[in-house]
């Protein structure tokens, strides 16, 4: 049964709400007792700084080794890999990563929400990785600066300001290749703004980078002005092969035109063709 409370809420601006829903999440930070844990994630165990209750929800388990790490592994994910982590939350896969890549890797982990960047960085020194750099930072189309939202998972704001608004700085694929190195592989996990981070990619696409995106099919994409079809224009099949899991998957598979994993929230990897 739909409650007062509720009504109420869905007659407030979004504007209004968002700034309640700002505030709630600070109360949360600011309530949650921090704590380290250690679970096997993948293939070995880390410790993780637990700093907000979504955090806890996450990491405070054991996880099975990625599909993606897995399907890659001795190919790009090699020692000595160059790796960017796009919308890193607190550093977690970025840490899997880095295994992968070695001492002699690097694994660049952009993250815009300033209490997740400051875990990943907690998480980096937890588990000696001088490996990780950690930039606090957005990735779009374009660079300067953009809106997003105050959520522990947070996203570019869609324009309503739902889930509050915060400035932050923004860059592109490409100028972080400038600044960091081409990679030889990327992860893209950014809450239905893909298609803006692959916009500012083109020099990083021809470059021959393996990707790993999570579309956000019902779940962001098409707010944020994006689409499958934009996303799969990324990776044409004469340079890449493209594949996809659905999140209970463990391996990947050919992505047909009329695929049921179209319709909701997919895996896509797409490997550079030699």
């Amino acid at each position: 049964m739909t409650t007062a409370r509720t009504v109420l809420l869905d007659m407030l601006p979004a504007s209004l709400l968002g700034r309640l829903r700002a505030w709630k999440v600070r109360q949360l930070v600011a309530s949650y007792t921090p704590r380290v844990v250690e679970h096997q994630y993948g293939d070995g165990p880390l410790r993780v700084h637990l700093g907000d209750p979504l955090g806890e929800g996450w990491y405070d388990h054991d996880w099975a080794q990625l599909p993606e790490i897995s399907a890659l592994r001795g190919a790009t994910l090699r020692p000595g890999a160059r790796i960017f982590d796009i919308g890193a939350h607190q550093g977690v896969v970025a840490m899997m990563l880095a295994r992968e890549a070695g001492s002699s890797g690097y694994v660049l982990a952009v993250e815009p929400n300033p209490h997740n960047a400051a875990v990943a960085v907690k998480n980096r020194e937890l588990n000696a990785m001088k490996q990780i750099e950690v930039l606090e930072a957005a990735v779009s189309a374009q660079s300067g600066t953009v809106v997003f939202n105050h959520g522990l998972d947070g996203q570019l704001d869609d324009g309503t300001g739902a889930g509050g608004r915060m400035s932050v700085a923004c860059t592109t694929l490409d100028e972080l290749a400038d600044r960091h190195g081409t990679p030889t592989f990327v992860m893209i996990d950014v809450e239905g703004a893909e298609c803006k981070v692959l916009r500012g990619g083109a020099r990083v696409l021809q470059a021959g980078a393996d990707f790993a995106v999570e579309v956000h099919v019902n779940h962001g994409l098409e707010k944020l002005g994006g689409s499958v079809d934009e996303v799969l224009s990324f990776f044409p099949g004469d340079r890449f092969m493209v594949t996809a899991r659905a999140e209970a998957d463990v391996t990947f598979r050919p992505l047909a035109q009329d695929d049921a994993l179209r319709r909701d929230r997919f895996f896509l990897l797409a490997t550079a063709r030699p």
